[in-house]
């Protein structure tokens, strides 16, 4: 072998080299930022920098902007939770709030940042993305793309024929009552809720972990969490309108109602987003959409999600979707379409994220709350922090003029 030839294959090997050790590097990234993810140190930073530590794809803002009004007032001093008079001040630090805005009408009353987080950050909502897509799939259902939500899921889906999703009505699956054996818990290492999400770190496929899940019970008799359930909505999207899903997304709801910056979906090595919970956008963008579903799906004139099935997803038109039935779900929360309802409810739904993610919509008072935080305790309060939530904001909206 010259030395020509040797030099050039070196430099091959070198390049070679070089490769692997940067894709190794950024699957080792992506491994440690998921294990890291949650820790009380970093969790702030990283539910605001999610595009920095996985794969993403970005959809970007619309060329003109809504600009809301402003009429700012200062928040109450206390609310009254289980006959117990508190300090929302307390209740914002100790629930790690990052940012809080409340929207009245059109006009901001109030708006704040916390815990060295800014406006422009774009924030991970979690499971709070799950009513977004309940608007991408009502815009479908619309448009003629799904005929009927009484189908199976299978009809629009082949590839889940065989799994714990075959036969299972799109219905029962919009109202988190599929029947798919799943473990949602965080704190447990092998629960399926992290086994998915291992996916981000390891590379995988969100559709092949979907079609790996088995049926437990009877499907539309009992509500219980199951956040793939939600991917399987996606892919119908997908399947029923031969569209990619942020395709879709974007030119649907995105840029019809004036964001001010993109969006952000962690996805699997396919390039399919999260849409179970990977969105990631500005706390105002956030209170964007709950404005459109306060106004039944209208966006300055025009008619972006069908009237019909915004009432029809914050509905319980079941017993055991409706609030305080802990006999046939794990908690006291209603359930429609991918939203939340809870106790006791005059107008009001709302999409929440794990971490304590709160988009609250009051249709009767014309108010709009979003909350972000990073609550390192939610596990340990579960649902219970919701409820307290839940008496904030309703203290917040009675002092609002």
């Amino acid at each position: 072998m010259n030395l020509r030839t040797l030099l050039t294959v070196s430099a091959f090997i070198l390049a070679v080299f070089i490769t692997l050790a940067f894709m190794n590097y950024a699957s080792l990234a992506r491994v440690y930022y998921a294990i890291t993810l949650f820790d009380e140190e970093v969790i702030v930073g990283n539910f605001s920098n999610m595009d920095t530590m996985f794969e993403t794809i970005e959809i970007e803002e619309p060329d003109v902007t809504y600009t809301f009004g402003r009429s700012e007032q200062r928040l109450p001093t206390l609310y009254t939770y289980n006959s117990e008079t508190r300090n929302i001040d307390d209740f914002l630090t100790r629930t790690r709030t990052t940012a809080l805005l409340v929207l009245k009408d059109n006009d901001i009353k109030f708006e704040e940042y916390y815990l060295g987080t800014h406006a422009e950050d774009r924030r991970i909502s979690w499971s709070a993305s799950k009513s977004f897509l309940s608007a991408i799939f009502g815009i479908a259902v619309g448009e003629g793309y799904i005929a009927n939500l009484k189908d199976p899921v299978t009809q629009y889906v082949p590839e889940l024929t065989g799994s714990g999703y075959d036969g299972v009505s799109i219905k029962n699956v919009l109202q988190m009552s599929s029947g798919i054996r799943f473990d949602e818990n965080y704190d447990r290492f092998n629960s399926d809720i992290n086994r998915f999400g291992r996916i981000m770190a390891f590379g995988g496929s969100f559709d092949e972990f979907a079609a790996s899940l088995e049926s437990e019970r009877e499907p539309g008799t009992y509500l219980n969490y199951v956040s793939l359930d939600t991917h399987v909505l996606g892919m119908v999207v997908r399947k029923a309108t031969g569209r990619q899903y942020t395709d879709y997304f974007n030119e649907k709801l995105w840029s019809q109602i004036g964001t001010e910056d993109s969006a952000v979906f962690i996805v699997d090595e396919n390039q399919e987003p999260m849409v179970l919970g990977g969105m990631n956008i500005r706390t105002r963008d956030f209170a964007r959409f709950g404005k459109l579903y306060r106004d039944n799906g209208r966006w300055n004139g025009k008619q972006i999600v069908p009237a019909q099935w915004v009432a029809d997803s914050v509905t319980p038109d079941a017993p055991h979707l409706q609030p305080g039935k802990r006999e046939t779900s794990d908690h006291n929360l209603g359930y429609g379409y991918q939203w939340w309802i809870p106790e006791n409810a005059d107008s009001e739904f709302m999409a929440i994220g794990i971490y304590d993610q709160f988009l609250y919509v009051n249709q009767k008072a014309g108010i709009v709350i979003v909350k972000n935080s990073a609550n390192s305790d939610f596990m340990e309060q579960a649902f219970e922090s919701t409820n307290e939530t839940v008496a904030v904001f309703r203290s917040i909206v009675s002092s609002m003029q």
